[in-house]
């Protein structure tokens, strides 16, 4: 689970923006107390990209996170329910701003989350 900390953060794949590119607008963004991750972890850009072009074909959040996902704690991207405050700045912004959806349709953050633990691709599964 990845702890506080700075980094920089994309936009979300589903998602309304302001016109600053931060993520925002619709109805549920980023309301809620906990959400209930899942994520791919890389360290390097170019493994993380190769994940996202395999989501983008139509894989299975869990089954690309299980071959790529370098954060093996949790099966299949798996980090369970997580509470505002407990993520790095960056990662909760995205994690929050996305709208839940199922591992056979994703919806997850479009472009990767740069944080102190490397490149993340996130989605959802529950917001309460």
């Amino acid at each position: 689970m990845p702890p506080k900390g700075a980094a920089k953060s994309g936009a979300s794949k589903g998602k309304a923006s302001k016109s600053d590119g931060t993520p925002g607008g619709d109805s549920g963004g980023s309301s809620g107390t906990a959400v209930k991750v899942r994520h791919i972890l890389c360290e390097k850009e170019s493994k993380i990209l190769a994940a996202m072009a395999k989501l983008k074909n139509g894989a299975k959040f869990n089954e690309v996170a299980s071959e790529f996902s370098e954060d093996k704690a949790r099966s299949g991207g798996d980090l369970g329910w997580m509470s505002r405050g407990s993520m790095v700045g960056p990662f909760q912004d995205a994690a929050f701003a996305l709208t839940p959806s199922k591992t056979v349709k994703p919806i997850y953050t479009d472009t990767p989350i740069k944080t102190k633990f490397g490149y993340h691709i996130i989605m959802i599964e529950g917001k309460k």
